[in-house]
């Protein structure tokens, strides 16, 4: 069916007199309640008067009217609004349209095509022809199509935020009850709330490892009015090797008493929060009058360095609640180097992804999870295409356009690959990067780098103003500037007494609804098959459950009788569990996802892809869905002493072997065995030897997953091509290898002793002598590897601090199966640095007379 065949069966679904003057195929609601799949929208028009219709479509394209029902009616009257995101001039992008009438509003994704244009066009001659009129319209005609009574109104509209569902078995009616007022609560927000305007001052700066020796006044205290909220976001405190190991620093109290200092002296400011990852810090303060209504503070970091370990990289972030306003700020570091742009891409959907800010009782909030965000930070993106000294010669003018033409996070925004959905202000001042510190000059050195905007200022809010967004090129101790911006923030305010009122109308309206009905729901699929499952390859199902009951459906997924979890370490159940109103559904993404803990536990066939998941309804009864699947096995997840004896790639080893030879790898007798060491450890250790000694940032700059899983493939089926992938790949997927095997290699019994006998090399040397042969012809393998490498520190920039500390945390791994006390931060660092210590004297002292002779 083409277009005009679609409007007409459109057309249907309306009288003759109501006419459909526009509408889209393709729109979603974005709202995370929703079942996020195509609907129409529709304007239709009576008389003088106007509304935008959501129509559901029980198949596409819809045959006939009976297949549409009407989900959305929205008036276009005086309190109608119509803001667009990021519109698009690529006619294959997204288009974000917020619509608001009365007390609903509701924000529309929609795919850019000609039509859009019409659409909108339409929308705003509408809001156009209503404030023309004398008086406004009633919109009579539109009650039949909200013709379902206040009751059926109330239950169904209310579709329960996961976040906010509560319950222990036996209370789940009131659990029920609890979350139905707040989702009504919610929906009625306008009727009980004002807005009152803050101020927010961000700021960023990279500091490249200088110490507070210049005042901060000029970036900090510039603003008319001292501001309500400060977040300062700092980038390298401290690149000294033992922050980048041991996350340990000085410079966190120096720089964070400098910011005290500095600020505005007008007011009076406390503390909301202050978090550190290795170099990246980020402050957040706010006037102590405000104090009292901030609420859930909570704090998260996220290492984006290799394996994702290394916290060099990553981001910091804080979130709390002031008022009835969510906000969250987030400080980044992303990857460097001019040509890593989609790294620097990854670290951000890393960011976003792993960031999660865990409160009792509720599910964790992400990122996105928030009414403002605000993110800041060293983002790295840099000028592409362009010749450095025309770059600097355009700046110097203050002809800053033909330059941002090329700027690597423009062009990425612009496609909707980063920072989708949020907001930078226009850009007026110079690249903030690369000076030669102390100065105002641009980079002498032999890169000779094009300047670039490396520190960047996004946010994201419908009530969200930005006033400023400028540098600072007076404070010049580092190769980058400080850049800070200020906004005008709407946050929701309670208005207590009206609050009460609107409060005693909804339980007046719940009360009339407490017949109790058995809850009913439909799931579409009860069997689940993932097929073949492989290493690290995340696989993604969906089902979807529907209420085909009367009133609001509750469910969660329930642990088995005598289990710990509700389902096993290597699947996850999103949302586990929620409140679905009379006729919605709900989407739930069953993933599977095999790693390094798991590995070795379906190599060994100890656990299979088969599980049993109980859907519990409350007040209802129990759904059984089953997830099976297939795990082709690999080398990663065997033990040390299996692989030493497969003569054969591991997908040739049938089945069954390959779980005898892990049954009986106690057994192993050395002279027996086919290899000294792993043929695998072997070729990729011969690799990097080879081709990558020299490589710089060997063992901590992350490879590429893609590239990892090649390399996966390539072992496991005995490849005669070269091993695929980036040096940096191949080191990643050395020491994925070594991680994932079944035990460490220095056995778990062993750990406790290592560390005690750490400060002393005759002794840690005395417990390497006494490994089992298979684990010491590794290690000392190993560390006679890491020695070659440490011989071309100039080139590589390693140094044996660095290795002992990344391989220390490899060769004594803490037992995942046992039930440890929780460590403080100082009680880590002191068993890291032992276990750093271990390693490190084998990386500085001449073992020779320990290494195999075999």
């Amino acid at each position: 069916m083409n277009h005009e065949e679609i409007k007409l069966v459109v057309q249907e679904k309306f009288l003759s007199s109501e006419r459909v003057t526009a509408f889209l195929c393709d729109a979603k609601v974005l709202h995370p309640e929703w079942v996020k799949k195509d609907r129409l929208l529709a304007i239709v028009e009576y008389g003088d008067e106007k509304a935008v219709f959501c129509l559901f479509t029980s198949c596409y394209p819809p045959k006939s009217f009976t297949d549409l029902s009407v989900e959305i009616v929205l008036p276009i009257d005086n309190s109608f609004k119509c803001e667009i995101d990021n519109k698009p001039s690529d006619p294959e992008a997204i288009l974000y349209l917020n619509l608001q009438s009365r007390n609903n509003k509701f924000k529309f994704e929609i795919q850019m095509t000609t039509r859009v244009d019409n659409f909108v066009d339409d929308l705003f001659r509408g809001i156009e022809a209503v404030n023309k009129l004398q008086t406004q319209p009633e919109f009579l005609w539109l009650k039949k199509y909200n013709g379902k009574t206040e009751d059926d109104i109330i239950v169904q509209s209310m579709v329960v935020p996961r976040s906010e569902v509560t319950h222990s078995q036996n209370s789940a009616p009131v659990a029920i009850r609890e979350s139905l007022i707040k989702r009504k609560m919610c929906d009625k927000e306008y009727d009980y709330t004002f807005t009152k305007k803050f101020t927010v001052f961000c700021g960023t700066w990279n500091v490249n490892d200088k110490s507070p020796v210049i005042p901060l006044k000029d970036w900090l205290c510039g603003a008319k009015e001292p501001p309500d909220i400060y977040a300062v976001g700092f980038q390298e405190l401290d690149l000294s090797k033992e922050t980048f190991l041991f996350d340990q620093t000085f410079r966190e109290e120096e720089w964070y008493n400098a910011v005290v200092h500095y600020i505005d002296k007008r007011a009076k400011y406390v503390k909301i929060e202050r978090v550190r990852l290795v170099g990246m810090m980020l402050i957040i303060l706010i006037k102590e009058k405000h104090f009292s209504h901030v609420r859930n503070v909570i704090c998260d970091t996220v290492g984006t360095g290799i394996m994702g370990k290394m916290g060099n990289k990553g981001g910091v972030s804080v979130r709390f609640d002031l008022h009835n306003t969510s906000i969250c700020f987030v400080n980044s570091h992303l990857a460097a180097h001019v040509e890593e742009y989609e790294r620097r891409n990854q670290d951000f959907r890393d960011i976003c992804n792993r960031t999660r800010f865990v409160q009792p009782n509720q599910q964790p909030k992400g990122i996105k999870d928030h009414d403002h965000i605000y993110w800041i930070g060293d983002l790295n993106y840099r000028i592409t295409e362009l010749d450095p000294q025309g770059v600097k010669n355009l700046v110097n003018e203050n002809n800053f356009a033909p330059v941002l033409e090329w700027d690597q996070l423009k062009q990425q925004h612009k496609n909707n690959n980063v920072f989708a959905g949020y907001t930078e202000g226009e850009i007026n001042f110079k690249p903030t990067y690369k000076y030669d510190p102390g100065t105002d000059n641009w980079d002498s050195s032999e890169k000779n780098r094009a300047p670039a905007w490396c520190d960047r200022i996004f946010w994201k809010g419908n009530t969200i103003m930005q006033l400023e967004y400028r540098s600072h090129p007076s404070l010049n101790i580092s190769d980058h500037k400080p850049v800070s911006a200020t906004f005008i923030s709407e946050i929701k305010i309670i208005d207590d007494e009206k609050y009460r009122k609107v409060y005693e109308e909804v339980i007046k309206q719940l009360d009339k609804l407490e017949n109790e009905l058995i809850p009913q729901v439909k799931v579409d699929v009860t069997e689940i098959d993932f097929g073949t499952v492989r290493y690290l390859e995340l696989q993604v199902r969906t089902i979807t459950i529907k209420n085909t009951g009367k009133l609001p459906v509750e469910f969660e997924f329930i642990k088995k009788l005598d289990e710990s979890n509700f389902c096993k370490d290597w699947l996850i159940v999103e949302p586990y569990k929620k409140c679905i109103c009379a006729d919605e559904s709900c989407e739930i993404q069953l993933k599977v996802l095999i790693n390094k803990t798991s590995a070795c536990k379906m190599n060994a066939g100890t656990d299979k892809l088969y599980d049993i998941l109980v859907l519990h309804l409350y007040g209802g009864k129990d759904i059984f869905i089953t997830v099976n699947g297939t795990y082709q096995r690999s080398c990663f997840g065997c033990s040390i002493e299996v692989l030493v004896n497969l003569n054969m790639p591991i997908r040739e080893v049938p089945v069954g072997k390959l779980i005898e030879l892990e049954s009986k790898r106690d057994q192993s007798i050395s002279n027996q065995s086919t290899y000294s060491i792993p043929k695998e450890i072997w070729f990729l250790v011969d690799h990097i030897y080879l081709h990558g000694l020299k490589e710089p940032n060997l063992f901590e700059q992350p490879g590429l997953h893609s590239e990892v899983l090649q390399i996966r493939d390539w072992l496991d089926s005995g490849s005669i091509d070269p091993i695929p992938g980036s040096i940096h790949s191949v080191a990643e997927a050395l020491l994925l290898l070594l991680e994932s095997t079944a035990d460490p290699i220095i056995p778990y019994n062993l750990q406790s002793v290592c560390l005690r006998a750490s400060v002393n090399y005759l002794q840690c040397k005395q417990i390497v002598m006494e490994l089992p042969e298979f684990r010491k012809n590794v290690f000392l393998y190993l560390c006679e590897f890491l020695q070659e490498a440490l011989q071309h520190s100039a080139e590589n920039g390693l140094d044996a601090k660095t290795l002992s500390t990344l391989f220390g945390a490899i060769f004594l791994r803490d037992n995942p199966n046992l039930i440890q006390e929780p460590q403080s931060r100082i009680n880590k660092q002191v068993i890291d640095k032992k276990k750093a210590q271990f390693v490190y004297h084998f990386l500085i002292n001449d073992h020779s007379d320990l290494i195999f002779s075999r």
